[in-house]
């Protein structure tokens, strides 16, 4: 099974298991970390705000244009890094993926 490797915002590793069938917002909840997902996924807000890891980041199709435009509202928004987990698609080819979470609001 893919996994996930998860640094939360006090710095600790988390390693999950990754269900494919799955967003990457929705691997972060199913295993209760600490992550706000307030619009359920549909790319309304911007509570599930995650930096990706560099590498994997370029791995990964752009960000659309209303996952950006929540984005760039964002006073932690990293170009190249951040992300909407609910808009990243989980598959078996990003095995390994490094995510951090960012402090709740």
């Amino acid at each position: 099974m893919p996994t996930i490797h998860v640094i939360d915002a006090d710095g600790a590793e988390h390693i999950i298991d990754g269900d494919v069938k799955a967003s990457l917002m929705e691997n972060l909840c199913d295993h209760d970390l600490p992550l706000d997902a307030d619009c359920g996924g549909s790319c309304a807000c911007a509570t599930c705000h995650v930096w990706l890891d560099p590498d994997w980041a370029a791995r990964l199709p752009q960000p659309g244009l209303d996952e950006l435009a929540l984005l760039e509202e964002e006073p932690t928004y990293q170009p190249g890094r951040s992300r909407l987990s609910c808009q990243v698609d989980f598959k078996a080819d990003l095995d390994g993926l490094r995510v951090t979470l960012l402090p709740r609001r």
